[in-house]
């Protein structure tokens, strides 16, 4: 696998001097050309296969409409990915690159401590029309703060197959419109100051999206789950858990262990 590109990369000064101002400044930022075409591709056939195989089911909805897909409001089919499986290599690689880039921010990132992540969701828009509407993907406090989104799509005209994201910076006066190219990477804050939406896609679109989590924001969410459960079994001991409580309880405990081992060693940072 060629990667005199990404050895060429200095990560530390992509994340200090580019990720960090513009997370502070605006909340957003994007890199393009971040793996290059060959390790970038190695990527996306992976992905192509998953979705070729029937990996991939409808994205399911948080919020009152817990564990439902309905595909007008949310249109994309997604599986997740640790990286340790068989024939992920290149995703593995991928994701390991993002975690160096986290981790070099430090503590930098205002008051997050962030030592783990999600796995990474592999997601597909058919191409039919569907979008995903205006929504926050970390609004009560479920430990994300950090949203990162590496696209796949080659060729893609945004005035032909629509498909941009459109983030809404809280108290700015303008929307950002990102067009989901290939081998560009995407970072924002997770909570309300960054609503977005999927607006349609009219051809197949790939993208990978990993949420990194505040450590006790992340804490403190599990805690209340737990507590919640608890109280729930106690009152009505055989009742089964509600889809809303499933769904939150396998999002709070799907971690990657890899890269809180690699950052469970360094002290945190005074404040």
């Amino acid at each position: 696998m060629p990667l005199g590109h990404i050895m060429r990369l200095d990560l530390e000064k992509i994340a200090l001097e580019y990720i960090v101002p513009c997370l502070h400044e605006v909340g957003f930022c994007y890199l393009d050309n971040f793996l290059g075409e060959v390790v970038g591709d190695c990527v996306l056939e992976r992905v192509k296969q998953l979705h070729s195989n029937g990996v991939l089911r409808d994205g399911q909805l948080a919020g009152p409409r817990a564990g439902v897909s309905k595909r007008h409001l949310r249109g994309d089919q997604i599986t997740w990915i640790g990286g340790n499986e068989e024939g992920c290599e290149a995703i593995n690689f991928l994701l390991s690159l993002i975690d160096r880039l986290v981790l070099y921010c430090g503590s930098r990132l205002g008051k997050y401590y962030v030592k783990e992540r999600s796995k990474a969701m592999v997601a597909c828009y058919p191409g039919n029309g569907t979008g995903y509407v205006r929504h926050v993907d970390n609004p009560n406090g479920d430990g994300r703060c950090i949203t990162c989104i590496y696209y796949l799509n080659k060729n893609w005209d945004s005035k032909l197959h629509g498909g941009v994201l459109r983030i809404f910076p809280e108290g700015k006066s303008f929307v950002a419109d990102v067009e989901p190219i290939f081998d560009r990477l995407l970072f924002f804050w997770s909570d309300r100051r960054n609503p977005h939406e999927v607006q349609p896609s009219y051809a197949t679109r790939y993208a990978m999206t990993v949420w990194y989590f505040d450590a006790d924001e992340r804490a403190e969410a599990k805690e209340k789950f737990r507590n919640l459960t608890s109280m729930k079994n106690r009152v009505c001991p055989h009742r089964r858990l509600t889809a809303l409580q499933n769904l939150l309880f396998s999002f709070i405990l799907a971690t990657v262990s890899e890269f809180s081992l690699r950052v469970a060693t360094q002290r945190r940072p005074l404040q």
